[in-house]
């Protein structure tokens, strides 16, 4: 299995801290060796890091968990190769266009026979069931709204319909965004936390790094991380249920759709 980072905020915020603890389960103090990256939002636009190298010994990794690289909307991904080989290409996040926008998404999980998800256009890079399964997703949106972008609670519900789909095949724990909206759907673990004032210190579960949240805010600021298991260890994070569809805006819940009920 791999683990999912994700972070919206309603300024924008480095996820250096976060990040930090993520890396160290890249082949230190877990077993997900099998390459990283980011997508990082900014005003709408994406900027993209992949790294096949595991993320604990990469260079690469080691700067971003000390850049300061402000941004309103953060996806990153530590990968343990189930289905596919260790290569750039297979490296998430893979990103997408879709209605003039950037897409990207990152899995955790397994799909029992991914090839068999039909796809016209929207063809992976890589090997992965991963990417087979995002390809599928975009085609499936594409065809339900055409070429206008739906509302959220449309969007969401439709995103939460393919998933549920998807978690018939096996495992999908994902999240996905469009620079706007982080949409997270969880099948095993996913858990989140929304700091705001008056905000608190806090310490990372497999690093020795302590932050004290105040230093570095102002008392208007919103921000949810996203975890496959929480990061710190003296804060209370909220674990999703299984077949749950979270989506967050500028830090906030806007949507939730669980399996037998939704709430927006």
């Amino acid at each position: 299995m791999c683990e999912l980072l994700g972070m919206s905020a309603n300024v924008p915020t480095d996820i250096c801290f976060s990040f930090s603890g993520l890396r160290a389960r890249g082949g230190r103090t877990g077993p997900h060796k099998d390459g990283w990256g980011m997508a990082m939002y900014r005003d709408g636009d994406v900027w993209a890091i992949h790294d096949p190298r595991p993320s604990a010994d990469s260079d690469m990794a080691e700067v971003m968990s000390h850049t300061s690289l402000k941004c309103d909307i953060v996806i990153s991904h530590i990968r343990q190769a189930n289905v596919g080989a260790v290569c750039l290409l297979n490296t998430h996040p893979f990103s997408r266009l879709l209605w003039g926008k950037t897409w990207s998404y990152a899995h955790n999980g397994q799909l029992e026979a991914a090839e068999a998800l039909v796809i016209d256009k929207t063809h992976p890079l890589g090997s992965t069931d991963s990417e087979r399964a995002f390809c599928w997703i975009i085609e499936q949106l594409q065809r339900r709204f055409d070429n206008l972008e739906p509302e959220v609670e449309s969007l969401s519900q439709a995103l939460s319909e393919l998933a549920l789909q998807l978690k018939e095949r096996g495992v999908f724990n994902m999240m996905l965004s469009d620079g706007k909206r982080l949409y997270c759907f969880c099948t095993t673990k996913l858990h989140w936390i929304t700091r705001r004032a008056p905000f608190q210190k806090a310490s990372l579960s497999d690093e020795d790094v302590i932050v004290d949240f105040q230093a570095v805010t102002t008392d208007k600021d919103v921000v949810t991380v996203i975890a496959t298991q929480p990061l710190t260890q003296d804060e209370s994070w909220q674990q999703m249920q299984e077949g749950e569809l979270c989506v967050f805006d500028g830090g906030e819940v806007v949507c939730q759709i669980k399996h037998s009920s939704s709430v927006a």
